[in-house]
């Protein structure tokens, strides 16, 4: 049997030695820390949510249709929650719209917006 010595770095940062019998152990920790100044991630909302494609941005509409005029806007991959949806009027071959999860009851085109989580129809969910 052969006695071989390992030398480590302790949790505190103290030089340790172990006597290991036959076998050489090495552990390895390894941390990752952000980059200085970066920022931290935008926290995901509840599901359902959706992560807006237009690279353009996406407008927030009183009533789901374009005749209906603008409440705001929301940027390319900004993460937004949904209530429900509904079909309406057609978007480049999408008739869904959803209601997003705002105090100012607005709607997105399903045709700009990728759902994660189970998006119920609004005669579903608000009775």
């Amino acid at each position: 049997m052969t006695m071989t010595t390992v030398r480590s770095v302790g949790p505190a940062g103290s030089l340790t030695s172990r006597v290991a019998a036959g076998v050489l152990a090495v552990g390895v920790a390894l941390t990752v820390a952000a980059p200085a100044g970066a920022a931290a991630p935008a926290a995901v909302p509840a599901k359902p949510y959706g992560t807006v494609t237009a690279q353009s941005g996406l407008n927030l509409r009183a009533y789901p249709s374009t005749d209906s005029s603008v409440k705001g806007t929301l940027a390319y991959r900004a993460q937004v929650g949904l209530v429900c949806k509904v079909r309406a009027q057609n978007i480049a071959g999408n008739d869904v719209w959803y209601l997003v999860r705002d105090s100012r009851k607005v709607w997105v085109p399903a045709r700009y917006v990728v759902p994660t989580g189970t998006v119920n129809y609004c005669k579903d969910v608000l009775r």
